[in-house]
């Protein structure tokens, strides 16, 4: 797994796999969502077996599908109360770790200032920036 730090309470992974996820639980994360949409690419993970993994290991697990340039603020509203929902850290994937910083980044507006969203996401290694004028 390749995790980034977002925030405390949320960090971001590309793609994870069945088998990650007692590793994530013993590296302390509490909880897993997952922004990626079943069957967009041929190998990929379906995300029954990553909840099975999710609730084996005691993590709750919650499942907010984006497909790419299809993100609404009806995702975003459910990736918020997700994010205040759910117990941290929190371990949020998708193909490459974008769609689940965009939804983070989005949820963050009016609640931290549009450059340090930027910077955040920065420092974790996605480029934010194309959503400032919605931050």
């Amino acid at each position: 797994m390749n995790i980034r730090r977002l925030e405390d309470r949320l960090h971001v992974s590309p793609q994870i796999q069945p088998e990650d996820v007692p590793t994530a639980a013993a590296q302390g994360y509490r909880a897993i969502i997952s922004n990626r949409p079943d069957a967009e690419e041929p190998g990929q993970p379906m995300t029954e077996d990553i909840r099975a993994a999710a609730e084996a290991a005691g993590l709750p697990f919650v499942h907010i599908p984006i497909r790419g340039g299809a993100m609404t603020p009806d995702d975003v509203v459910r990736f918020k109360a997700a994010l205040a929902d759910l117990p941290h850290p929190i371990l949020g994937y998708c193909r490459s770790g974008t769609r689940t910083t965009y939804l983070w980044a989005l949820s963050q507006a009016g609640e931290r200032p549009a450059e340090e969203i930027i910077t955040l996401a920065a420092q974790a290694g996605y480029d934010v920036s194309p959503l400032a004028s919605r931050l």
